[in-house]
């Protein structure tokens, strides 16, 4: 029987940017009507079994209590610690147990824990975070149907997806640890509440991808160049200071001699890199990042964030490295599955 799984994060929307930015609140009655949703356009097109990971909150077990649902919804035998690693071991045993498609509800971090689980499975990442990139404002309906035909075989995976670019950070020639959008420093020397939220303590920033409708760090690439998911390599700026200028960039590096951009030399861009937030950011400059190539990052104490979220932190006496990759999970494009499924007749009785 075709299998589905869910993984829906009752912590997403609920971080510090509440609090110093004009950050939305999706409350779990909402997140379980989403999943309630989604299940019933699962079942419409003929999925019969769903599997969920779960969560303290209980969202897919609430959502499963509808008399119009008769689908079969069983939750992994797992413990739940009300962390990522929750995310990650429930990817990686939705892999193992046959699964062929996984929904996500949460943001850019949720979607970054799925992809450390599995890379494997095709997922339909339904936002309900912050600054997000990696998902999208998704109706839980059209995001069970299309995970639904994709599952089922009715409309191959690669037809309607498109395979993920990650950044994967390396410590000393050792892999540490990857990220789905970006992956920042940070002159903090502490993990703290994780979520990063003051751009002024950023020094260097890499993206897979950065857009001019996005939020967040990835909107301060967008002004300097887009870069799209299906776009070859990435972009990496570094910030400068609204009082020195490009001051603490070493070398010309990241001048127009070594990129060959003429615009990448001292700027400032006006980007939201919060809800609510439109800020002027001072920029030293900024490259084209090409998949595969590992660059070195500066030596000094800091914290490392992947996706919005500070991971670790690093020392001088390590040599920190970050190179993009397209090997993340294939995402499924909600609007191309629905419009091939249409075209090809699968939703005709």
């Amino acid at each position: 029987m075709t299998k589905v799984g869910i993984i829906a994060n009752p912590a997403a929307s609920k971080d510090i940017r509440r609090l110093v930015a004009q950050g939305r609140v999706i409350p779990d009655w909402e997140k379980v009507n989403i999943v309630r949703r989604a299940l019933l356009g699962l079942q419409a097109v003929g999925i019969g079994e769903v599997i969920a990971m779960p969560d303290g909150s209980h969202l897919c077990r609430r959502a499963r209590d509808d008399s119009q649902l008769s689908l079969d919804l069983s939750l992994l035998q797992m413990p739940t610690y009300h962390t990522e690693g929750d995310t990650i071991r429930a990817a990686s045993m939705m892999e193992q147990s046959g699964v062929n498609c996984i929904i996500t509800l949460g943001g850019d971090g949720t979607n970054r824990a799925v992809a450390c689980g599995t890379c494997a499975l095709p997922i339909v990442p339904i936002s309900t975070g912050t600054n997000n990139v990696f998902p999208q404002m998704i109706e839980g309906t059209l995001a069970g149907l299309a995970a639904g035909v994709i599952a089922s075989g009715q409309l191959p995976s690669h037809w309607a997806s498109v395979v993920s670019k990650t950044l994967a950070v390396f410590v000393d020639g050792e892999f540490r640890d990857m990220a789905l959008i970006d992956v920042a420093f940070s002159r903090e020397r502490y993990v703290a509440t994780r979520a990063i939220w003051d751009l002024s303590t950023l020094y260097e920033v890499f993206l897979t991808r950065c857009e001019p409708s996005s939020i967040g760090l990835s909107s301060v690439g967008a002004r300097l160049e887009v870069v799209n998911s299906s776009d070859v390599g990435g972009l990496r700026y570094v910030l400068g200071d609204n009082e020195q200028g490009s001051q603490g960039v070493e070398g010309g590096i990241y001048g127009p001699a070594a990129t060959g951009n003429p615009g990448a030399s001292s700027t400032q861009v006006l980007a939201p890199i919060a809800p609510g937030i439109v800020a002027d950011v001072p920029i030293a400059g900024w490259e084209r990042l090409a998949e595969g190539r590992r660059i070195a990052v500066e030596s000094r104490h800091s914290s490392v964030a992947l996706d919005g979220e500070r991971a670790f932190t690093v020392t001088p006496r390590q040599r920190v490295e970050v190179s993009i990759q397209r090997n993340g999970p294939p995402v499924v494009q909600v609007d191309r599955a629905l419009q091939m499924a249409a075209e090809r007749g699968l939703f005709r009785k």
